[in-house]
């Protein structure tokens, strides 16, 4: 968890812990309508002119998280999409449900009727063999080739939905990754397994691969779903509501 700074107001008709700061004051004070800290011996006064996501002349982000958790502990939901409303694109750098996890560029979001609006990304290199991203083209026939031109035959056609970029992989109680596919064809692939630590397949092996996880989402499922936003905009921005769309997951 983040560093963060806790304020406690002792205000006789209302004491207690008012707020958290991710700025690091070595004193601060509320005092006549405005917010005063002390930094490096200088006395500072907030929210005094229009620059946001600034303090003591370095950059920051500011940091939002919720959760959505419709139906707790009795329906695993599959959340769909992300939404909110606002007027500027904020990003989502942290998802996850008690199931998987994901997060989404600012740059997914498109603004729709007022709204901005994003398909749930699974995380970037995320491997999940019970997803349909994954498939299995069989035992390999046989291998040959420098490594990082690989060829791969097999004895039957292997079908139409593998594709360039896809990541190949050996084995199948523990995958291993062999590299991406650079040229298929009907009964073959061409794999560049040049990459440090790649593994090599050898005839009879067992050989599957997996799509791209972030092209492939299929949103994120779980009995709740907890997210955190930012947004490091130098102007005042404002957020008004987050929404989710999501269906009963069905298995």
């Amino acid at each position: 968890m983040a560093a963060e700074t806790l304020t406690f107001s002792d205000d006789n008709r209302s004491p207690g812990w008012p707020s958290f700061y991710t700025f690091f004051p070595e004193f601060i004070k509320g005092m006549n309508g405005y917010l005063y800290t002390f930094k490096d011996g200088n006395l500072w006064r907030h929210n005094t002119n229009s620059l946001r996501n600034n303090y003591y002349g370095t950059p920051g982000t500011s940091t939002i998280t919720s959760v959505f958790n419709p139906e707790p502990s009795l329906t695993i939901k599959l959340f769909k999409t992300m939404s909110y409303e606002s007027d500027d694109k904020w990003a989502v750098t942290n998802l996850n449900t008690d199931l998987s996890s994901g997060s989404m560029l600012d740059t997914f979001f498109e603004q729709k009727e007022g709204e901005w609006y994003s398909y749930i990304r699974s995380n970037a290199g995320t491997v999940d063999w019970k997803l349909r991203s994954a498939n299995g083209l069989g035992s390999c026939l046989a291998v040959s080739g420098a490594a990082a031109t690989t060829l791969i035959t097999f004895t039957n056609p292997i079908g139409t939905i593998i594709s360039i970029g896809d990541i190949v992989y050996v084995g199948t109680t523990t995958p291993a990754e062999v590299g991406p596919v650079i040229s298929v064809t009907s009964n073959s692939i061409t794999v560049d397994a040049s990459a440090v630590g790649a593994s090599i397949p050898v005839a009879g092996n067992m050989i599957l691969y997996y799509k791209n996880s972030i092209a492939e989402s299929h949103g994120a499922r779980g009995y709740y779903m907890e997210f955190t936003m930012t947004n490091n905009n130098t102007e005042a921005v404002e957020l008004f509501s987050v929404g989710s769309s999501m269906m009963k997951s069905y298995p």
